[in-house]
């Protein structure tokens, strides 16, 4: 019989990479999605047929419960939270409800429908916030420096506190940054590689952003929900750091994104607004030590800084030339 596999924000760029690679691994798949009044399915038009979408949310302890009723999942992936570390200032206590909370609601649902069932959670390297060592492993002390790296600290225990208190298989992921062209518009790399496609293609000037040296450990989504699935097969359940071991600036990232594109003069199109777009407590130098994940999971990066970047920006490209038509 084949495995069923429950996950919370399939709408999202991990979501709709892991479907596709469970569909592949020959899983049903179920989607949890809200009910909004504009449904965003572009991340998962191209499976929409192959998965079950079932009504559910985060904020709703009910009816989360009834989505692991309806889907009887063998495994549980929630990633969905509100994911933005700027709007987590503006909403601190609705970023509390999802991404921290949320957690909860969803253990709960698991614990009282099938205690059976294995659970992913998606922490993140913002709850590293202000690193205490350089790399970060699991046993790396969290500073988080954001309501949004706080409410995943709170999301991680929980998670840890459940798989302690009722033996739970319940398992955190912390990723590091992960892009792709699936990523939102409103995180820097995608703002990066849609701003070079339409410069490249003479619709836009210029680009404005804030800090050029912030560094990040950047990987691409796609080879991170491998992990993630990864992490259930195992006869334990454990906590892993996903990362490349790499970091980069804002600053490499631009400089190859324009390379991609075939235009090396970056500087004449990028105008630094360090204010405007400053939080108001910066992260400092983001590096996973992956080693673990290595060792245990067999796992390692697949794609290179330089073939993400490229990738991105090729198909911002193709997809503002489709707008075109």
């Amino acid at each position: 019989m084949a495995k069923r596999a429950l996950i919370t924000g399939i709408t999202g760029q991990d979501g709709s990479y892991l479907a596709e690679f469970l569909l592949e691994k020959g899983y049903e798949v179920f989607g949890l999605t809200r009910r909004t009044s504009t449904q965003n399915y572009g991340n998962i038009k191209h499976i929409q047929d192959k998965i079950i979408l079932v009504s559910g949310d985060l904020l709703d302890q009910s009816s989360l419960t009834e989505a692991v009723i309806e889907s009887t999942p063998d495994e549980v992936y929630n990633l969905a939270a509100q994911s933005f570390v700027k709007t987590s200032w503006n909403q601190p206590v609705l970023t509390g409800e999802f991404t921290a909370l949320g957690v909860t609601r969803m253990l709960e649902a698991i614990r009282s429908v099938n205690p059976k069932i294995k659970f992913y959670q998606a922490s993140s390297s913002e709850m590293f916030g202000k690193v205490t060592e350089t790399p970060q492993r699991e046993t790396t002390r969290f500073y988080p420096r954001s309501p949004y790296g706080v409410a995943k600290v709170y999301g991680h225990y929980i998670t840890v506190n459940y798989r302690e208190s009722y033996d739970l298989f319940a398992c955190s992921g912390i990723l590091f940054n992960h892009e792709s062209p699936r990523r939102g518009l409103e995180f820097v790399t995608r703002k990066i590689t849609r701003a070079v496609a339409r410069i490249f293609l003479g619709k836009q000037k210029s680009i404005e952003l804030g800090n050029l040296d912030s560094k990040r450990d950047w990987g691409y989504a796609g080879d991170y929900v491998e992990a993630m699935w990864l992490m259930l097969q195992q006869k334990e359940a454990d906590d892993y750091v996903i990362s490349t071991g790499e970091n980069h600036s804002v600053e490499e990232f631009v400089e190859l994104a324009f390379a991609a594109a075939g235009m090396n003069e970056w500087r004449r199109y990028v105008i630094a607004n360090k204010k405007e777009f400053m939080r108001p407590a910066e992260v400092d130098n983001l590096i996973g030590d992956y080693s673990k994940a290595k060792k245990v999971l067999g796992w390692k990066p697949k794609t290179s800084f330089a073939q993400l970047v490229e990738m991105m920006v090729k198909s911002d490209i193709e997809s503002e030339k489709k707008n075109d038509q």
